[in-house]
């Protein structure tokens, strides 16, 4: 290896040092040139203090070759405005693929013209073959330290836009007024849909749910406002999830054990949530893994919004049923059950209970003698057919 202050005589370093302001100069030019996304941004004044970042940065390196250190490892401001470079080109929505070309390109254009003036200077071929080396070894650690800049503006960024996203999703479902909503999506740069809805699944199959779903779907925390601890359910709000949109969701939830609330204006996304979650505390879902369409279970949510009134109903209105056993009374309610449904059709009653027609009129038969002519009135009809509907 040939010795620093040898490889970089003061004569060569001060004729290098003297064309700095003409390299950087050609540089900048170059990469406006070669790398296209920099065109416009090295423009007028932007590209004269870039003019003079490369000049510095050259300049820096010299320093250090003439110095005696090492050349290819930058000092702390050369590194630091290079990682700062690779947050500012992050922040600006940029890949790290422009700023690399433009190192690299740098590198060549700074290479070419200092080397040919240190060779006009007299740096012999030993001396010019290190000087190469150390040229592109401190530009990779320069772009090292872009690149390490770009990555963690973009961690950062994703974990603000993240927790805004949280936020706004929390603020939906809490029912939060339309400006702080408004506000909160511009805060996390979300799109609002015409509508949203609510879907409430485990916590262990959200993340692969949401990988299939719209790229808008927003997801609360892991608290869960207004549930029960024990419930361990993660809450998604699925964009424009109606029509067709709503049976691929269905669809893609199948299996997943989870409830879906109806499609609500984004705004209003509360009242989705409120549905699904009043479906889940209900026990709604008959199996395991089942998904639970709210819309097609609308009756069910009506007959058991309020559990105590429809237990004091049923007592109510089957009390004449009291006095027979368990056995002959269920065969009676489930035969009134059906009529009702059926409109008194014994034929389609017979063929719903797997009993004969002859059975059914004997059946009935013993109800109006328990019901008396109740069993014609209409209110009383209504009350039956609520008290046997959630069955």
């Amino acid at each position: 290896m040939v010795p620093q202050q040898e490889t970089f005589a003061l004569p060569v370093a001060a004729a290098m040092r003297t064309e700095l302001p003409s390299v950087a100069e050609r540089t900048v030019a170059a990469i406006v040139v070669e790398v296209p996304g920099y065109a416009e941004a090295f423009r007028g004044q932007m590209g004269r203090k870039i003019e003079n970042a490369v000049q510095l940065a050259l300049g820096g390196f010299l320093e250090l070759a003439t110095g005696g250190a090492d050349a290819s490892r930058p000092v702390d401001p050369a590194i630091e405005g290079a990682y700062a470079l690779g947050r500012g080109e992050a922040r600006t929505g940029r890949s790290m693929d422009a700023l690399l070309s433009a190192y690299r390109v740098g590198a060549r254009v700074a290479w070419r013209h200092l080397s040919e003036t240190a060779v006009a200077a007299g740096m012999p071929a030993a001396a010019l073959a290190r000087f190469a080396e150390l040229v592109f070894a401190y530009i990779d650690q320069l772009s090292s330290a872009s690149a390490s800049g770009h990555a963690d503006q973009l961690a950062a960024s994703g974990r603000v836009r993240r927790r805004h996203l949280e936020r706004l999703a929390e603020l939906l479902v809490t029912g939060a007024p339309p400006y702080e909503l408004i506000t909160a999506a511009e805060r996390a740069d979300w799109t609002p849909p015409r509508t949203l809805t609510a879907v409430l699944l485990p916590e262990a199959g959200a993340r692969d749910a949401t990988a299939v779903l719209d790229a808008r779907t927003l997801q609360v925390g892991e608290d869960l406002p207004g549930a029960e601890p024990s419930t361990e359910r993660a809450v998604l709000l699925v964009p424009d999830a109606e029509g067709f949109a709503r049976a691929s969701l269905l669809t893609v939830l199948s299996g997943r054990d989870a409830v879906v609330g109806p499609a609500r204006p984004w705004q209003d996304a509360r009242s989705s949530y409120s549905r699904a979650l009043r479906a889940l505390q209900l026990g709604l879902s008959p199996d395991r893994d089942a998904t639970v369409d709210t819309e097609q279970r609308l009756a069910d949510l009506v007959l058991r919004a309020d559990g105590e009134a429809l237990a004091d109903l049923r007592a109510q209105v089957l009390a004449p049923l009291d006095g027979l056993g368990p056995g002959p009374r269920e065969k009676l309610l489930e035969t009134l059950r059906s009529w009702l449904l059926h409109h008194g059709r014994r034929e389609q009653v017979a063929a719903e209970l797997f009993v004969h027609p002859q059975t059914v009129r004997y059946r009935m038969g013993q109800l109006r003698e328990l019901f008396g002519k109740h069993l014609d009135d209409p209110q009383t009809v209504l009350e039956l057919t609520l008290a046997l509907g959630a069955r």
